[in-house]
């Protein structure tokens, strides 16, 4: 069984989805060695191939993905279906006890529905009931990001770094990560950013650096990092980056 140490929430996009790197095989081990592990994906290049297989536009606003019922069809069907179930078959044979939901299931992530962008939930909050559960029993959750309404009565499009930011402060996680296929947080000149402060990330919003994709990462990050959890954004196409993160080192951006 897991041992009382901290909870580490992963949240694994694009750079794990094509087995190239250390991620999965990072949490595995993590989980063997008696840590409470669960993993966020994402998946959004997935949802929109398959968009354009199926002739759904995709649209975007500030980084998140606007998603109209048709679309919302799709996104559940890639995440919560295809990608979920990959991501556990593959860790289920790096001999990790992994268990696909999405935060559809016990309604574990609930959102008010987005005036602005469809069926999206962005205001996460998650229920810990399920996850906590799952982890208590020696479990390794994979957890897609699909929720449902305040109401419960519909189903939503998460981001997937909102949803593991809400993960992590519901979990009362130790440690947040998210895992990119960039080198972390850019500063003005592209250059890597090592450790950054609210003040340093409101000047790089304001000057442009910082927008699209890494804007819901940060934001989430800093919910985390208010409910106690160390969070860092790194470089998931390095060796053993999940391993390096929750040791404090490794390529990427630590928040302070």
């Amino acid at each position: 069984m897991p041992s009382s140490a901290g909870t580490v929430v992963v949240k694994i996009g694009g750079s794990a989805m094509g087995g190239r790197d250390t991620s999965l095989a990072d949490c595995a081990a993590l989980h063997a060695e008696g840590r409470r592990v669960a993993v966020v994906h994402g998946g959004g290049a997935a949802v929109t191939d398959w968009q354009r297989r199926l002739g759904v536009e995709a649209e975007w606003a500030d980084g998140l993905r606007q998603t109209t019922a048709e679309a919302l069809e799709v996104v559940i069907a890639v995440l919560c279906g295809s990608i979920n179930k990959r991501l556990v078959r593959e860790l289920r044979a790096l001999g990790a006890p992994a268990v696909g939901i999405s935060g559809i299931d016990g309604a574990a992530i609930r959102s008010p529905k987005s005036d602005r962008l469809g069926y999206v939930g962005e205001a996460p909050c998650c229920d810990p009931s399920l996850p906590r559960a799952l982890l208590d029993a020696g479990l390794l959750p994979i957890i897609a990001p699909a929720g449902v309404s305040d109401d419960g009565g519909t189903m939503l499009n998460i981001n997937a770094d909102s949803a593991a930011g809400a993960v992590a402060a519901a979990l009362g996680a130790s440690d947040l990560i998210f895992l990119t296929d960039v080198p972390g947080v850019l500063d003005g000149e592209r250059g890597p950013i090592g450790r950054l402060d609210r003040e340093q990330e409101a000047e790089l919003r304001q000057a442009g650096a910082i927008a699209g994709g890494m804007l819901p990462k940060l934001a989430a990050g800093r919910a985390a990092q208010c409910a106690g959890a160390r969070v860092r954004i790194a470089d998931g196409r390095a060796a053993g980056a999940v391993r390096e993160a929750v040791a404090g080192r490794g390529a990427g951006t630590a928040l302070i």
